[in-house]
């Protein structure tokens, strides 16, 4: 039978004849993603072996949950932390690989598991705001340079990438850069998927710089696709929310985490809530229960989801984030039967002193979700109320009820006028988090 190059870990290319096989849990020797059908397409195989990198973080262990409860599915997983994936560590259908993958390393095991994957999904990457502008570097070099090696394996193998991107490589809306914002035009405001100019701000403002990675993986794997043929599908989040979500600073972390995590955090410590720059910017909030059944469907239905990019919103759970503040605190109040968090203290800071210099942010975030809709039958769910009680009420059981007893109260309404805007970062990489 014929030899065929493959990829070592080195980046050397080294000849392996078909005859071989796969590896015991593994395909057959046929090379099933090399059938097409009509117009050259590849005709995708059922997904029974899966390859999930960043794992361990808040997206892959529900969806480690949600797979490996069904069964049907033997996962391959790799990522550096596995707190989230505990219960799952002793499931035969899983295999955990503690190991990180680089520009200048990709693990041998690896390799072999993208050669007999039916599909691998990507969730790795730094994707916390307070880094974007302040350690653009590494922020840069994880979402883009240490991937584009993945990228090409998977191309190599005809393998199908399932990539989580971003909604931040839509940038500014059209309608930011208008004397007067204008929301009566969807044009100027909602993002689609292939439609949407993508509009990012100056050099200087490196808030811009997570968004530009992504952006610039998004078009290799599309290059990939259109010259080499690789079967993908990129996904587009728009705030996924849930228990697991993010870590919370002086209990397990350090640094600023995201929006959702910095509001449990004061809440959990009594301290007033922050908005950055008034907290006027408009987003949509999806529960993380509906943004995993999207993706079993992309997985049930290959053929469907293959070379399409796709949006995951809700575009009934918009807020702004003084609202959102707003809405937490009351929700925390429910949760706890505490009805002082009703009147809990919110002030508002500069995105200066809150993230540094080189911030810029978005005003709107409003996808347009008929893709999905249309090609797999997906619609978002879970109320926006519904979504906050699940996830506050998680917080609070796993850091609040243990310390909150033993914390004494501040008087309501108080606001802290020597309150830190902004906390020390350890600069720690935040692998599919």
């Amino acid at each position: 039978m014929a030899a065929k190059s493959e990829l070592r870990s080195d980046g050397k290319r080294t000849r392996k004849s078909a005859q071989d096989g796969p590896p015991a849990n593994g395909r057959n020797g046929v090379e099933q993603h090399s059938l097409r059908v009509g117009n050259g397409r590849r005709s995708l195989p059922p997904v029974r072996n899966l390859v999930v990198l960043g794992c361990g973080g808040f997206i892959g262990s529900h969806l480690l949950d949600r797979l490996l409860d069904q069964g049907a599915i033997r996962i391959e997983g790799w990522d550096l932390h596995d707190e989230k994936i505990a219960a799952h560590l002793a499931n035969p259908k899983f295999t955990f690989h503690r190991e990180a993958f680089s520009d200048t390393r990709i693990p041998a095991g690896l390799i072999e598991a993208v050669r007999w994957a039916d599909a691998v999904i990507n969730l790795a990457a730094i994707c916390n705001p307070s880094q974007y502008n302040t350690n653009p570097l590494e922020v840069i070099k994880s979402n883009f340079l240490d991937v584009y090696r993945l990228v090409e394996l998977c191309s190599h193998h005809g393998t199908w990438l399932i990539h989580f991107s971003t909604s931040e490589v839509y940038g500014r809306t059209v309608s930011s850069y208008l004397p007067a914002p204008d929301y009566s035009n969807p044009d100027l405001f909602e993002l689609e998927e292939t439609a949407t100019p993508l509009i990012m701000g100056p050099i200087q403002n490196q808030r811009w710089s997570y968004a530009c990675a992504k952006q610039m993986l998004e078009r290799f794997i599309y290059a990939h696709h259109r010259e080499r043929g690789l079967p993908y599908t990129i996904v587009r989040p728009l705030n996924f929310f849930g228990p697991k979500m993010d870590f919370i600073p002086g209990r397990d972390g350090e640094g600023i985490p995201r929006v959702l995590a910095c509001f449990m955090t004061a809440l959990l410590d009594r301290s007033p809530l922050q908005l950055v720059d008034g907290g006027a910017a408009r987003r949509t909030i999806v529960s993380i229960h509906d943004a995993i059944a999207a993706v079993v469907l992309m997985l049930q239905k290959p053929d469907r989801a293959a070379n399409q990019i796709f949006n995951i919103g809700n575009r009934e759970n918009e807020v702004t984030m003084a609202e959102l503040a707003e809405l937490m605190r009351l929700v925390y109040a429910e949760v706890t039967g505490d009805p002082s968090y009703l009147s809990h203290p919110i002030v508002s800071v500069s995105s200066r002193d809150f993230y540094g210099e080189g911030y810029e942010d978005c005003d709107r975030r409003m996808p347009v979700l008929a893709k999905a809709r249309e090609l797999l039958g997906w619609t978002p769910r879970i109320s926006l109320y519904d979504t906050l009680l699940e996830t506050v009420a998680y917080y609070y059981r796993t850091y609040g009820e243990a310390t909150l007893a033993d914390r004494p109260a501040e008087p309501a309404g108080k606001v802290f006028g020597d309150y830190p805007t902004k906390l020390p970062s350890d600069g720690a990489v935040d692998v599919g988090r």
